[in-house]
This record gives C-alpha cells, sequence and structure tokens, in this order.
C-alpha cells in the first residue's frame, strides 16, 4: 500500500489578507512562507538605502515613490504569488491602491537574510524577472557585497560590487549610492 502524499496547501488572496498585521509571509505560486525578523545590520541597511532614494526621488520630482517593507506586491492572481521587497520603487501609481502594489516595482532592493539567502539569489530573481521588475538589486551584508541585474533587456545584464563602490542605479540618469557614504 502506497503512503498518501498531502498536497501543499494553497493560500487564497483573502486567507492571505487575513493574516495578523505582525506575521511576516510571502507568497509563491500559492504557497505560504514564512519570515524571519531582520536584524539590527538589516534594518541599518535599509534606513540607509531609503534615504539616499527618497532624497534623490523628492529632488527629481515626478510619480515615483519608495516604499521600505512591509509593504506588499502582488505579481500574479493565479497562482496567486505575493511579496515583500525590502525596499522598492513604484512609478506607475495606477499600481498602488491603498493596500499594496499591484504589478512589478520598477527598482526593488532585497537586503539577504542568512537564514535564507536562496530566496533573493535564486527564487525572487527568478519571479522578478518573469513578472518585468526593470532593476534588481541584492544586498548582502555578510560578503559586504551588491549584485545589480537590470532587467529590461532579453539578456539582463548583471554586476557585481562591493561596499567600497559607488553604484549607478540605471533605470535613473542621476542616482548613484555610494555604500562607502552610508556608514556601514
Amino acid at each position: 500500500m502506497q503512503a498518501l502524499q498531502s498536497q501543499p496547501q494553497i493560500i487564497t488572496l483573502e486567507q492571505y489578507e487575513a493574516l495578523p498585521e505582525n506575521v511576516r509571509a510571502e507568497v509563491f505560486d500559492g504557497q505560504i512562507y514564512y519570515m524571519a525578523s531582520p536584524s539590527q545590520i538589516h534594518q541599518t541597511i535599509l534606513t540607509e538605502l531609503l534615504v539616499s532614494i527618497r532624497n534623490y526621488l523628492r529632488k527629481k520630482g515626478g510619480e515615483c515613490q519608495v516604499f521600505p517593507a512591509p509593504f506588499n506586491v502582488k505579481l500574479s492572481d493565479r497562482p496567486l504569488t505575493i511579496v515583500q521587497p525590502d525596499l522598492m520603487v513604484v512609478c506607475d501609481k495606477n499600481k498602488l491602491d491603498r493596500k499594496r502594489c499591484n504589478g512589478a516595482p520598477d527598482f526593488i532592493i532585497e537586503i539577504v537574510s542568512p537564514s535564507n539567502p536562496s530566496d533573493d539569489y535564486i527564487r525572487k530573481l527568478y519571479y522578478y524577472k518573469n513578472a518585468e521588475v526593470r532593476e534588481y538589486w541584492i544586498v548582502d551584508p555578510r560578503t559586504e557585497k551588491v549584485i545589480t541585474y537590470y532587467l529590461e533587456q532579453p539578456d539582463f545584464q548583471m554586476e557585481s560590487y562591493t561596499f567600497q563602490d559607488k553604484i549607478k542605479v540605471n533605470i535613473y540618469e542621476e542616482l548613484y549610492i555610494n555604500f562607502q557614504e552610508l556608514g556601514l
């Protein structure tokens, strides 16, 4: 007699929205994945990047807005895929409905968590590329490296930097993030 394999439970948007506010979770292809709380270095990097990008966007003007986690991005309805990027820039205000971003942000930064680095390097790269995110950065505090992906081209461009570098944000003409100046 063959043992029955239990089927993974598929979560609906309504079930996801009913989760308690203090629960951090993402959904990939209908399956929920719970997330650990971020570390101090994670939050320090997030804050410094948020301020740098926000200051640039304010000076530049226009429609783009920057959001830190936790803020939901629904990449797909079927199968349900909802992520909470550490930092994102959304330039199309029609994607925002006061609850979440519906569709791909223009620019996403993920700060690698030691508990699940493959999420940012493999899983999220796959989903962000397929959802047509324009630019994706992976910031890794353990290795002090930044991997940037400019995803707009069919053969997307990838570059590797260190925390000693000044890095250009490709989707903007004049935005550079100088990691040395972030005080990390």
